[in-house]
């Protein structure tokens, strides 16, 4: 099971890099594999990986085509291509 961790600042404050990569490599022995962070304004995420599916690909965290929206999380989706054949017919683009 991979390690997930993340902050959030209110009020204009900043995230502490040093304090996220603290938190995530307390975590390391959920995932040994990798382990890497997301800064982008107020929100820091941080994912240590456990890699078992789509161990070339699968870092974490990811986001969409844009970049505009990110996310971690520790799970597998059983019926991806499905979803992605319904997405691309909606417009979604893919990376």
């Amino acid at each position: 099971m991979c390690g997930i961790a993340g902050a959030f600042a209110f009020k204009g404050a900043s995230i502490d890099a040093d304090s996220l990569e603290r938190m995530i490599r307390q975590l390391k022995h959920r995932g040994p594999d990798d382990m890497s962070l997301l800064l982008d304004g107020d929100l820091g995420l941080a994912h240590s990986r456990l890699s078992i599916v789509d161990v070339a690909n699968g870092l974490q965290p990811m986001s969409t085509a844009d970049e505009r929206l990110w996310i971690t999380f520790n799970g597998e989706i059983f019926n991806y291509l499905e979803l992605r054949d319904d997405l691309i017919r909606l417009g979604h683009k893919f990376k």
